[in-house]
């Protein structure tokens, strides 16, 4: 017979001083039968076990031999310090935490554990059994730590990873490079693709960036609205589907943000279509310094007028399209009453003299000038408006009198 290896012997020696011995070498000896156990009793109780692929089962099968075995290993060395969420999850790839859900997990750690105490008086020593009772409960202890730090190192990294893919999508849509790919990623995030879409804007409050982006959720889960939100840079920005009135979804979001004007967007049909939302409510908030009194929200076609004169060729052409043509298209007295209306400082009898017409006349055609544009002349931020939408359309009409 072959003499022992110096390692053998140096680990024989080891066992022999352990205080049992005994015990530790019949546990050695059993842990894979008690693992053939524990996969059994898996398969016979278990249905999402037996219900998973082949892959999975034996990735599981792993994890329940490891766990087995940094028992042993444990028990050995009761008082070293052993990272026990490695020696026994460190066998299955990180994939399985998504195949595999914390109960489960806690459901095949159980189910090992039950196995391992049921076969101690086969297992241990005669005289050991309590000892190795009382030591599987301070390892079924350490092991469900060790689970739960796995599952938390598991969703913090996918908070991070879908924070990053949650910026990518913000970014993309601010900076109007939205397409399939920015959808297929929301998407992953769980956006369901609403049908009414709007952008919100402010300043971000100081502090932690990812305690805004949890209150704003809050808020959206409480307005029961679907978001998809970033700080960049000192904006707080805010994509919100499920409600055909930006005004409303602006006030259910409003907390969060930080002092200062909140600008929300028009709705628009999809997340495709959100660039042209967040384009309107940047210029908005850009021009909001303009209109002091603006409420708070405050809608981004409330500040056309901010900004047309700011440069926003948006804005210009909307105002044109939506005042100043469909007046034209009604008729040139519509065009001139207002006109000559608000040169004469909103005053009816002013202008009924200007065009020799009676009050009436001129009260009839600015309700017609409300009933075409939706703006009121004898209010004075909607005059203001309307005054602006006309220095435009003559500008584009190239008129001389300009």
């Amino acid at each position: 017979m072959p003499e022992p290896s110096a390692n053998e012997a140096h680990q024989d020696a080891r066992r022999s001083a352990h205080a049992h011995a005994a015990t530790l070498k019949r546990l050695e000896k059993s842990s894979g039968s008690l693992a053939a156990q524990a996969i059994a009793r898996m398969d016979e109780t278990l249905s999402w076990y037996r219900a998973m692929p082949p892959e999975n089962r034996s990735w599981i099968g792993l994890v329940a031999q490891a766990g087995i075995a940094a028992f042993t290993e444990w028990f050995r060395h009761p008082d070293a310090p052993q990272a026990i969420s490695t020696d026994v999850f460190g066998t299955a790839p990180r994939e399985l935490t998504r195949a595999i859900t914390l109960r489960q997990t806690v459901e095949m750690v159980r189910t090992t554990i039950e196995v391992m105490e049921s076969a101690i008086d086969e297992v241990a020593a005669p005289g050991d059994e309590s000892v190795l009772r009382e030591a599987l409960l301070v390892y079924a202890r350490e092991i469900a730590f060790a689970t739960a730090q796995v599952y938390a190192q598991a969703a913090e990294a996918r908070g991070a990873w879908d924070a990053r893919l949650e910026s990518l999508v913000v970014n993309a849509v601010l900076s109007g490079e939205a397409d399939e790919g920015a959808v297929s990623r929301a998407a992953a995030l769980g956006w369901n693709s609403p049908e009414h879409v709007c952008v919100v804007l402010g300043t971000a409050p100081d502090g932690d960036s990812e305690l805004t982006v949890e209150a704003i959720r809050r808020a959206a889960r409480h307005a029961k609205l679907q978001v998809l939100t970033g700080v960049l840079g000192d904006r707080l920005v805010v994509i919100a589907g499920g409600n055909d009135n930006p005004l409303h979804v602006a006030k259910s979001l409003i907390g969060p943000y930080a002092a200062g004007p909140v600008v929300a967007g028009p709705i628009v049909p999809d997340l495709l279509a959100a660039t042209r939302s967040a384009q309107a409510a940047a210029a908005g908030l850009k021009a909001s310094a303009a209109w002091q009194d603006a409420p708070r929200p405050v809608l981004a076609d409330d500040l056309l007028p901010e900004r047309a004169i700011a440069g926003d060729p948006a804005a210009r052409e909307q105002l044109v399209e939506e005042i100043y043509r469909p007046l034209e298209e009604a008729g040139s007295a519509l065009l001139e009453t207002l006109s000559v209306y608000l040169e004469q400082a909103s005053s009816l009898e002013g202008a009924a003299r200007m065009l020799f017409v009676h009050p009436n006349t001129v009260r009839y055609r600015l309700r017609r000038v409300t009933d075409v544009t939706g703006w009121s002349p004898s209010d004075v931020r909607s005059a203001f408006t309307l005054r602006i939408a006309l220095i435009l359309g003559r500008l584009a009409d190239g008129d001389p009198q300009s």
